[in-house]
């Protein structure tokens, strides 16, 4: 093991001499963070709403101008032929319309039920449903009295009073769920995807041949050529939560020390990853394609997108096996609800567990094929 340190200085002296791979670990994960966050918008708005008002009153007028004053719908029609405002919706050329009553204004001031419908174009059904409740919310805050909405065939209930209250994230700023996965994605393709491109590397070059005859052991090999991304993945993810707060202002309400001894952990599996991938691929190219195919599933079936309870049952139990899952549950739970040790001890348990099959295989099949 003496020879350990020369091996890890001559590592990051050939990393940060490689000019093409230096922007890949600092310049475009940081992108990445500033693009994605502000993309993966959770919230829709300029919602086409096409309104049909068949009582022309007072009331009705004053309802509309609610939802041409919303940040969320655009007031593009308003006519009051039904069939019209469905062929626009068929059309694609609105996003929902809402029906007005001709006896709107006379039940309202009667002190009856007041019934609106709302049809909504529900090919994209998170938008169909966010629609809803963006409307709904509106003609709750217009008048009490309105009891019903139908939607589609369907009435629901409007409570006369709700008081929500929303724990570690009374906002409800996606950012401050978005930002912490993103950074998970951001640290895994960093140690998955360069740990396994630069073994490769040397396979490429031949250079492979060359440490194999030295008096290195394959161990001291792997842990130069592993450690430096170890290294430098936690300085990413340090360099990733200084931007989220100086720049979204996310919470960090946790321990930090607890989150990057998590991170520690969880890096050695994806580590371990990329050496299983270089052990069976032979150039920088073939390990891209494995890496990005890997991250693809372990990132789609990792929450960031999707709520793994939302999922089929037999896909929540593939994710039992998804490093990435876990990954991003800790970084909110310790970011957003303060989460100390007690409250992850089972995920460090699981990841460690990960680490040790995934580095045993890669360790068994790097000597089984380099030996």
């Amino acid at each position: 093991m003496k020879r350990l340190p020369f091996i890890l200085k001559k590592e990051f002296i050939q990393i940060f001499r490689n000019k093409a791979m230096l922007p890949i670990i600092f310049v475009v994960p940081i992108v990445q963070l500033l693009i994605l966050a502000n993309a993966a918008d959770f919230e829709i708005r300029n919602i086409r709403l096409d309104i049909s008002d068949a009582d022309k009153s007072a009331d009705s007028r004053e309802l509309i101008s609610k939802f041409e004053h919303s940040p969320f719908f655009e007031v593009s029609y308003i006519g009051q032929d039904y069939k019209g405002n469905i062929e626009r919706l068929d059309r694609r050329e609105s996003d929902a319309f809402l029906t007005i009553p001709d006896n709107f204004s006379h039940d309202l001031k009667s002190n009856h039920e007041v019934k609106l419908k709302l049809d909504v174009d529900g090919i994209d059904g998170q938008k169909a449903n966010l629609t809803y409740f963006y409307a709904a919310n509106i003609i709750r805050g217009f008048r009490p009295r309105i009891n019903n909405i139908q939607m589609l065939g369907k009435k629901f209930p409007v409570p006369i009073q709700v008081k929500p209250r929303y724990w570690y994230n009374p906002e409800l700023d996606y950012k401050n769920l978005m930002v912490p996965g993103i950074l998970a994605v951001l640290v895994t393709m960093v140690g998955m995807f360069l740990s396994s491109m630069n073994i490769v590397r040397e396979k490429e070059i031949g250079t492979i041949e060359q440490l194999n005859v030295t008096p290195i052991t394959k161990v001291e090999f792997i842990i130069g050529k592993l450690f430096p991304f170890w290294v430098i993945s936690l300085v990413e993810l340090g360099i990733g939560l200084t931007f989220g707060k100086l720049i979204f202002d996310i919470p960090i309400v946790g321990s930090l020390p607890l989150l990057f001894s998590f991170t520690a952990v969880y890096l050695l599996v994806m580590l371990g990853f990329g050496l299983l991938i270089s052990t069976f691929t032979h150039t920088q190219q073939q390990a891209m394609f494995v890496s990005w195919f890997f991250l693809v599933i372990f990132i789609l079936m990792g929450g960031l997108f999707t709520a793994i309870e939302n999922m089929p049952s037999w896909a929540q139990k593939i994710t039992w096996f998804n490093p990435v899952s876990y990954f991003i549950e800790v970084l909110r739970l310790v970011l957003l609800k303060g989460s100390g040790f007690n409250d992850i001890m089972r995920y460090f348990g699981i990841v460690g567990a990960m680490a040790l099959v995934v580095n045993s295989i890669a360790i068994f099949n790097y000597k089984k094929r380099q030996g």
